[in-house]
């Protein structure tokens, strides 16, 4: 069962991680973009709002007509369901930026609030649409668990689900922590 169980947890990291990295890169750089300009910021952050407002597992059935494969369906849905939150967050905590002088601790901490934000919604993304489409990750192992009885796995498959995030969390955290500690405040000296 421990190999099993690694296994399933290799193949739900996978999953996150090929959604994950792009839409955070894209999210970033796009949150970004947005907040430069105070017009396009309050028009495009409301506009967004409207994707951002699908909870990413209702497209799922969409994605499986379009792709007809359950992995290339749930790496959209994960993709698309972790875009949306960190435009949104990028953007709102590069405006924070923007009025408090430019200060880099500012940015960093928003930038990283919209990585966690978006991980959060990434990993029960996995979870969700693993339990859906199986036939293989920490959520297909959890539901098949429960459909077969076995109270032992179930409970297993929610404290290995529980502890990875808490650990993405926690490695986000101490990520922004180290950067905020190697920048400026971005204040210049007298």
């Amino acid at each position: 069962m421990e190999n099993n169980m690694f296994l399933e947890f290799l193949a739900s990291l996978q999953r996150l991680f090929v959604s994950y990295i792009p839409a955070a890169v894209l999210g970033s750089f796009i949150g970004y973009f947005i907040s430069m300009n105070s017009m396009i910021y309050q028009l495009l952050r409301r506009i967004f709002q409207i994707p951002h407002s699908i909870p990413p597992i209702a497209l799922l059935p969409i994605t499986l007509i379009v792709f007809r494969e359950s992995e290339a369906a749930a790496i959209v849905v994960i993709f698309f369901g972790t875009l949306w939150t960190i435009i949104i967050n990028t953007a709102i905590g590069m405006q924070h930026f923007h009025r408090q002088n430019k200060n880099f601790r500012v940015a960093i901490f928003h930038i990283f609030h919209a990585l966690k934000v978006g991980i959060w919604v990434a990993w029960f993304t996995v979870i969700a649409t693993e339990m859906l489409t199986g036939p293989k990750g920490l959520g297909f192992l959890l539901w098949d668990s429960y459909k077969n009885g076995n109270i032992d796995s179930v409970i297993e498959a929610i404290l290995y689900i529980g502890i990875i995030g808490f650990l993405l969390d926690q490695l986000l955290d101490f990520t922004a922590y180290i950067l905020s500690q190697m920048v400026s405040d971005g204040k210049k000296p007298s």
